[in-house]
């Protein structure tokens, strides 16, 4: 007599349980890919879900702020406008600390931050050209080195949370050289190899980390390479996306970003493109 098994799913170690109580913290949230995944995202989180979300603006933070409240209006929004080029160590201490008011971080099913937080930099001059110090300093003081600080004071703020998420929005300029993003190249080249680092070192604490490549999406950013690159190639890349309507929406990439995140169709640390899946 013949007997027969039914095949069991698993379930990817990295795939995301979003409908929870979670701490989600979400840096450039005052516009773009930042406030469009900053809604989406919170939208699924149960009540007494606090979300933070960091950029300069603090009328386009209002502005996102308002959104989400209105797709989910159980959870609490606090807002800080802060220049993440400067800000000190303390202060993001201070920002977190302030978020939480007197709420325990045992609350927390999941504690995730966002790293959105990016600019293409001076995209009118040629690698050759690039010799001002002080201007690769504040480069990297906003696009790497303030993107750790923020990371490590998060980490740590909520260690003893059980499931601790980290996405960094990433680029394929990481992987490859584009004419005129000699500032974009580097920095998102040193941010995820941190990042990569971070998963490897931190996998037994109960940390995730993707780095997610968002693709050719219609943002400002695009807007200044289409206008400003001093490669034609680049140039005439932005406007075929755009005169063709095939450049990405917001709308898109959040969409797939979350289809990937709650699917876990990555391993921690892994670099992966909106055209990937």
């Amino acid at each position: 007599m013949s007997s027969s098994t039914t095949p069991t799913t698993t379930t990817p170690a990295t795939a995301m349980n979003l409908e929870q109580v979670a701490y989600f913290l979400v840096t450039g949230a005052s516009r773009g890919i930042g406030a469009k995944m900053a809604i989406e995202t919170a939208r699924k989180f149960k009540p007494g879900s606090v979300i933070v979300l960091l950029a300069r603006s603090a009328s386009g933070l209002e502005s996102t702020r308002s959104e989400i409240l209105a797709v989910n209006p159980h959870v609490t929004v606090v807002t800080s406008s802060v220049d993440l080029a400067t800000a000190s160590k303390e202060l993001l201490i201070e920002i977190l600390d302030k978020s939480l008011g007197k709420q325990p971080t045992g609350q927390f099913g999941l504690a995730c931050v966002i790293h959105n937080v990016g600019t293409v930099g001076n995209v009118e001059r040629k690698a050759i050209d690039m010799d001002d110090r002080t201007e690769w300093e504040q480069y990297f003081g906003t696009n790497v080195f303030n993107v750790a600080v923020l990371n490590s004071c998060f980490l740590r703020k909520f260690q003893t949370v059980a499931s601790k998420l980290v996405i960094n929005i990433t680029s394929k300029a990481c992987l490859l050289p584009f004419q005129s993003m000699t500032y974009y190249c580097a920095g998102k080249a040193a941010r995820e190899m941190y990042f990569r680092v971070l998963a490897e070192e931190e996998a037994a604490a109960g940390v995730t980390v993707l780095n997610y490549s968002p693709g050719p999406v219609d943002t400002d950013m695009t807007v200044d390479l289409q206008a400003n690159s001093n490669a034609p190639e680049i140039r005439d890349y932005f406007k075929n996306l755009r005169d063709t309507t095939t450049i990405l929406t917001t709308e898109q990439t959040t969409a797939k970003f979350l289809h990937i995140l709650q699917n876990g169709l990555f391993k921690s640390g892994d670099h992966v493109d909106y055209y990937d899946h």
